[in-house]
């Protein structure tokens, strides 16, 4: 399992994230900002206080987390110039 070793969260939802063999990638989270746990995202301000967890996780509060396995795959997913974000 790949952990994230640094993340720093950018505009509109996005974050570039580090991962412990290397791997870095800039990762949209837009379309869940509002939902279920990620609703604390409403106020953005919530959102630029990740953090990361004893386990690799990214963390917002006590209220929602993301997986570092999920997390590297979004960041390592190849995509065609045309989808790019």
């Amino acid at each position: 399992m790949n952990r994230v070793t640094k993340v720093n969260p950018l505009e509109e939802y996005k974050i570039y994230l580090e991962f412990s063999d290397g791997t870095t990638g800039i990762v949209d989270l837009s379309e869940y900002a509002g939902k279920g746990v990620f609703s604390v995202w409403n106020e953005y301000s919530v959102f630029n206080q990740v953090r990361i967890g004893s386990s690799g996780e990214l963390i917002w509060g006590d209220t929602a987390d993301l997986c570092p396995d999920v997390l590297y795959g979004f960041s390592t997913v190849k995509r065609e110039p045309n989808q790019l974000n």
